[in-house]
C-alpha cells in the first residue's frame, strides 16, 4: 500500500494519493492542494488515478477536483447526504476561497457501510456526520481517513452549514471502537492512532 500526503499551503489541508502496490491503481483523497503538486506525487509514484474520494465538500477540500477530474477521468465519490453542498459553492463555502467557486456532482455516491476495490486494496465507507451531514471516514486495512471528523487532539468544527456538534460526538464513539493499533489520516494536522487519540484526545 502506497499513502503519500501532499499539504495546502492555505488551509493546510492533507490531501492523500493511496495507491496499490500491485496494480499501481490509486485514488486521491480530499484534493484541496495544488493539481501539480498532487498529480505529481501520481507521477512519481508510477500510479494511475481511478478515483476522487471526498471526506466531505467544504471547499478547502474540494478545490482540485474538477481540474484532476478532468486530466484523468477519474470519478469523483462522496456520500449521499453530501451531494447538497456539493452543489451549492456557497454552502461549501469555496465561494469565499482562493480555489474560487465550485459546484459539481459526484459520479458515486457511497452510504454507511458500502464498501469498493481499489485494485487489490478494499476501502469501507464509515458515515460520521457532525462536521457536515455526509461526513464520512474511508479505512483500507488498519488505515482511517477521517477527513474533519477526527484530528490528532481534536475535532473538526460544527458550526458551519449542516454541522452538528450532537451528531460529532455520537461519530466520534462509533469509531472509538475500532482497534488501537489503526492510523488516522486526518484532514489537518499531523497523522495519530486511534489508542492515541483514546488516550489523550478530550473529544474521544
Amino acid at each position: 500500500m502506497i499513502i503519500e500526503k501532499i499539504v495546502d499551503g492555505y488551509f493546510g489541508v492533507n490531501t492523500y494519493v493511496l495507491g496499490d502496490l500491485k496494480t499501481r491503481k490509486c485514488a486521491i483523497i480530499d484534493p484541496g492542494a495544488s493539481m501539480i503538486d498532487i498529480l505529481s506525487v501520481v507521477k512519481d509514484k508510477g500510479l494511475k488515478v481511478e478515483y476522487i474520494i471526498l471526506t466531505h465538500g467544504h471547499g478547502d477540500h474540494i478545490g482540485s477536483v474538477k481540474k484532476i477530474k478532468a486530466e484523468t477521468n477519474a470519478k469523483v465519490i462522496a456520500h449521499s447526504d453530501e451531494k447538497e453542498i456539493l452543489l451549492d459553492k456557497r454552502k461549501n463555502l469555496s465561494a469565499s476561497m482562493h480555489c474560487g467557486p465550485q459546484e459539481f456532482e459526484a459520479d458515486i455516491y457511497v452510504n454507511d457501510k458500502d464498501k469498493m476495490s481499489l485494485g487489490d486494496l478494499r476501502l469501507s465507507f464509515i458515515h460520521t456526520p457532525g462536521h457536515t451531514k455526509g461526513c464520512m471516514c474511508i479505512r483500507v486495512g488498519n488505515h482511517m481517513f477521517t477527513g474533519d471528523t477526527l484530528f490528532a487532539g481534536s475535532i473538526g468544527r460544527t458550526d458551519l452549514y449542516s454541522g452538528d456538534y450532537k451528531q460529532i460526538e455520537k461519530s466520534l464513539k462509533r469509531i472509538s471502537k475500532f482497534e488501537d493499533n489503526v492510523a488516522i489520516y486526518p484532514g489537518h494536522g499531523p497523522n495519530s492512532t486511534m489508542g492515541i487519540e483514546k488516550l489523550t484526545n478530550p473529544y474521544m
